[in-house]
């Protein structure tokens, strides 16, 4: 296993019927990211050596796809979605397999009642891919718990729109190379352990009340009256309130369980290692392919007045390799605690 610095990556494109365009020989700088709940992106600018040139000039958009691997083993890939040519250089921009979801519609009505939301995903999924198929798989890792009823119309609304809004109700979701993975919020499976030594711009100990919430509501569609509550007044914090409308909720079971993850997810109120995009130690010793979003860390500081050791879950990877070497940056998250019943 590789450190967190010293990454080699290699990178080529695949046709849509799954032949080799041409390899990235000189490969001038790469950067790729993994993203919870969205679509992550990847950049890569090459050198075109001999027949390399002609072969990158046959690149199109949405036709080809952009494979990157990082010391021999494949870590992100997507179609790409721009691409421009300049004396000596190829610039390519591309996005996740996610991505062709928000260029996806709902193919047939369907309505959903008291349905675990990992199942309604995997059907918006399913159906989004079943006319084109551009080559992905579904991996469940668990249901989310959370039963929601929804209610989809033939022709109406982005795919990808309508997972996101999943997202928002106790789940996640994210991209693996051409494996999409359902998980649920409070997925905390840990992939490694990281220390002050691990994180040398070091790290801040935080605690964010802006979003605390002891009671929650949510509205349905405004015309169903459908509501959900969790919580109330608390002995400790008193009566803080979020009333909040979800119009895709239909039931007012699924109203309840958005109310409870909702206020799950910010109550009580988050103590958290601060992490707009930590960079790690070149000596890290963490398998970066296995830094997925969804998954977690375990990270440990003593060096703040407020000492914490705790498990944090990945919501964004980005890695990058230029002349300069090798960059890792994280950004963490809590754990969302499990749904009360």
């Amino acid at each position: 296993m590789s450190s967190a610095g010293c990454g080699v990556h290699s990178a080529f494109i695949v046709d849509r019927d799954g032949a080799v365009v041409t390899h990235a020989n000189v490969l001038v700088s790469v950067e790729w990211s993994r993203v919870l709940d969205d679509v992550s992106t990847a950049h890569v600018i090459i050198h075109p050596d001999g027949d390399c040139c002609a072969q990158l000039g046959s690149v199109r958009t949405w036709r080809h796809k952009l494979v990157i691997a990082r010391d021999g083993v494949t870590v992100w890939e997507g179609p790409i979605i721009q691409a421009e040519w300049r004396y000596g250089l190829v610039e390519l921009w591309a996005s996740d397999v996610l991505v062709w979801l928000d260029r996806r519609v709902p193919h047939q009505s369907q309505e959903f009642t008291s349905t675990d939301l990992t199942d309604i995903a995997n059907w918006l999924i399913e159906d989004g891919f079943a006319p084109d198929d551009p080559g992905h798989t579904v991996e469940i890792l668990g249901p989310a718990n959370v039963d929601g009823g929804r209610a989809y119309t033939v022709d109406d609304g982005q795919s990808g729109d309508h997972l996101r809004d999943l997202a928002d109700t106790g789940l996640d979701y994210t991209a693996v190379g051409s494996t999409i993975v359902l998980m649920p919020e409070d997925w905390s499976a840990s992939v490694g352990m990281l220390t002050d030594a691990d994180l040398p711009e070091g790290l801040i100990v935080a605690e964010d009340g802006s979003q605390l919430a002891t009671r929650v509501i949510v509205h349905g569609d405004q015309n169903s009256g459908v509501k959900g509550i969790s919580g109330g007044a608390d002995d400790y914090y008193g009566l803080l309130e979020i009333s909040t409308e979800q119009t895709s909720v239909k039931t007012a079971a699924s109203a309840e369980a958005a109310a409870r993850s909702r206020r799950a997810a910010n109550y009580p109120v988050p103590v958290f290692l601060s992490s707009d995009e930590v960079t790690l130690s070149p000596e890290a010793a963490v398998d970066v392919a296995r830094l997925v979003p969804g998954w977690c860390v375990d990270v440990a500081t003593q060096v703040t007045c407020r000492p914490l050791t705790q498990r944090l879950k990945i919501v964004g990877l980005k890695v990058e390799e230029d002349g300069d070497g090798e960059s890792v940056k994280v950004v963490l998250a809590p754990v969302t605690s499990e749904l009360e019943g």
